[in-house]
């Protein structure tokens, strides 16, 4: 939407990404003017391509869709059921991936891109803002992600007397589909596991012998890698991209228990022959032309990658269109510095959203985004949002972002760090399931699959009523 509305009546969203984007698109749903700045093409970053609004940069996989057993499902579950803007434009844009949601890049970008653009209470504003945001803008939401531009970040740091913790991401490499030698590889999803948009055959699979997988692991070990800065020296990776070459350093055999693991996958070239790891690559356009490299995230140089990822089966003439990269990151202590609505203690008229605030991945970026966009319109409205009941997958991540890390261990202190949604985050259930529905006793692995479940439909009833009685009463006042 083109125009301009006054800083004082409107919500200030600071950054495009998934977390900027579902807050511009909540908060204008709930009929509060928005106004969303994202300083792309102006400025770039060290991993965006493109100016288009809630651009993938790491992986395009939102990781599981089953909210009856995983954590991440759930979520998903929770945030279409609250109108979630990327939950749409992700499953109007899947791509096969077994049982994982996964999308075409930038077909969800262009559809987030078209929705915010064509909301008429929403106003797209291209251009950094160096610094903090001017102080006729009452009500901020920054969710400038984990590459906060220099001037932005250290203006928070100046505010807060804080420093702001960091860590390294990694980026995976994305291969040419026909480059891809399908006599030594072959389709299938592990297990044959059916997901959204799939078939069960979803994964191209790489198969290494006991050999092969150990000259993989020395090369990894010896290739040649991305220098660090000075300043950079001590800095942690996030977990959840850790570079597969850092993994190899932990162990011989940490990549083949992780990203390449055998397990569920049978070679139709030799059945017989059990491989000792796999590769597996995932689907990452519409088209079906482009695949990624599951789990390979990595810091090894241009060179280094394309020579020791060419000894892999199936990709001796591979053909990449994106290699590997490794940016540094940034989040916020928010437990010390954000209160209960991710206001900023130290100038509450900032509210934090998405990666900043210490949540780990797409999902639970844009799921902080969902929250901060409904808390910054009930308070441009004048009405109290309750959080959403700790039960659920949003109202547990808000929690342990807004104070359920615990502050001290062994009697030492201990810094938060961020994470993805888990079920250790909800709260125990009061009873737990102990029997079957035929009367049976659970036992082993079946009673972890009936607390889950257990869990997940306490979750979906709890949101359901936490919307019923607070955002459906908001929206029909």
């Amino acid at each position: 939407m083109t125009g301009t509305k006054s800083s004082f009546q409107s919500v200030h969203i600071v950054g495009g990404g998934l977390a900027g984007s579902e807050a511009a698109w909540q908060a204008a749903n709930a009929g509060v003017n928005v106004v969303l700045h994202e300083m792309r093409p102006d400025r770039m970053t060290e991993a965006h391509r493109t100016d288009g609004l809630a651009e993938l940069v790491c992986s395009n996989s939102f990781r599981s869709d089953d909210a009856a057993n995983n954590a991440v499902g759930l979520l998903h579950a929770e945030m279409r059921r609250l109108g979630s803007l990327i939950m749409r434009a992700a499953d109007a844009n899947q791509v096969p991936a077994g049982g994982a949601l996964a999308v075409d890049r930038d077909g969800f970008s262009a559809a987030v891109s078209k929705a915010l653009h064509d909301h008429p209470m929403i106003e797209l504003r291209r251009g950094e803002i160096a610094g903090l945001p001017p102080a006729d803008w009452g009500n901020v939401i920054v969710a400038t992600g984990p590459l906060t531009s220099a001037p932005l970040a250290d203006a928070i740091r100046e505010l807060t007397d804080e420093s702001a913790l960091a860590f390294f991401d990694a980026i995976a490499p994305i291969v040419h589909r026909d480059s891809i030698d399908m006599s030594a590889a072959w389709f299938q999803s592990r297990y044959d596991k059916i997901g959204p948009g799939g078939t069960g055959a979803d994964y191209v699979n790489c198969p290494m012998t006991k050999e092969q997988y150990d000259g993989f692991v020395d090369a990894l070990i010896v290739g040649e890698k991305t220098d660090f800065k000075e300043w950079e020296a001590n800095t942690p990776y996030f977990d959840g991209c850790l570079p597969i070459e850092v993994m190899a350093e932990r162990g011989r055999e940490t990549l083949r228990h992780g990203p390449m693991k055998p397990v569920g996958l049978t070679n139709p070239h030799d059945p017989t022959v059990k491989a000792y790891a796999i590769v597996q690559l995932r689907q990452d356009n519409k088209l079906g032309t482009l695949y990624n490299m599951v789990g390979f995230q990595t810091k090894l140089k241009y060179g280094a990658q394309q020579r020791i990822f060419r000894t892999i089966p199936g990709l001796e003439n591979a053909e990449f269109a994106r290699l590997g990269g490794l940016h540094r990151n940034t989040f916020l202590n928010s437990p010390k510095l954000l209160d209960a609505q991710l206001r900023l203690r130290a100038a509450p008229r900032l509210r934090f959203a998405g990666q900043m605030t210490g949540c780990e991945g797409y999902v639970e970026s844009a799921s902080i985004g969902l929250i901060a966009g409904l808390y910054a319109a009930a308070e441009m409205r004048g009405r109290s949002l309750p959080p959403p009941p700790s039960t659920t997958a949003l109202g547990s991540l808000l929690g342990h972002i807004t104070g359920g890390h615990l502050e001290t261990i062994d009697n030492g202190p201990r810094s938060f760090q961020p994470m993805n949604i888990n079920f250790g985050l909800f709260p125990p259930l009061a009873n737990p399931p102990t029997r079957n529905p035929d009367g049976t006793r659970l036992r082993g692995n079946e009673k972890t699959i009936a607390r889950r479940r257990a869990i997940s439909a306490r979750a979906l009833s709890d949101i359901d009523r936490w919307i019923a009685d607070h955002l459906r009463v908001a929206a029909a006042a």
